[in-house]
């Protein structure tokens, strides 16, 4: 069972499930997150959804740089969890299954190529209360405890 974190799902509303692979960026007490301008700001941890036919490291790799301009290595998988969700970006709703792994900031290659984000740097311990997500919050935190 993949525990589920976020809102209850909607009675009678249908879900399509989207695979994603997200990373908890840590790299001497600070993490690099993403800032998601909309459709709300958010803070976010860096990563989405894998295309058919990717493999879930690419897909990584790319979102990362993408939405940071980070390279990155990618380390263990730290948990997956899943939640339900409106995605204005795609208009559907989603059940999104997330792939959480450990990963280390190794180059700056510039700025984010994705339209909307924007590399934040900050202190770990603080980013458990700025994250928007409740299932990203509770991965980062089995990262700080490992």
């Amino acid at each position: 069972m993949i525990r589920r974190y976020g809102e209850a799902l909607k009675a009678g509303q249908r879900y399509r499930r989207r695979v994603g692979v997200y990373a908890v960026c840590l790299r001497g007490g600070q993490i690099l997150t993403t800032l998601q301008e909309a459709p709300t700001p958010e803070i976010q941890l860096p990563g989405g959804g894998i295309d058919p036919g990717e493999h879930p490291v690419a897909a990584l790799h790319r979102e990362v740089m993408e939405e940071t301009g980070w390279r990155i290595a990618i380390g263990p998988r730290l948990g997956v969890y899943r939640r339900f969700t409106f995605m204005p970006e795609y208009d559907k709703w989603a059940e999104k299954v997330c792939l959480i792994h450990l990963a280390r900031p190794t180059l700056r290659i510039g700025p984010p190529t994705e339209a909307g984000h924007h590399a934040v740097w900050m202190p770990a311990a603080e980013a458990l209360g700025e994250l928007a997500s409740e299932g990203d919050r509770a991965m980062l935190a089995r990262a700080l405890t490992r």
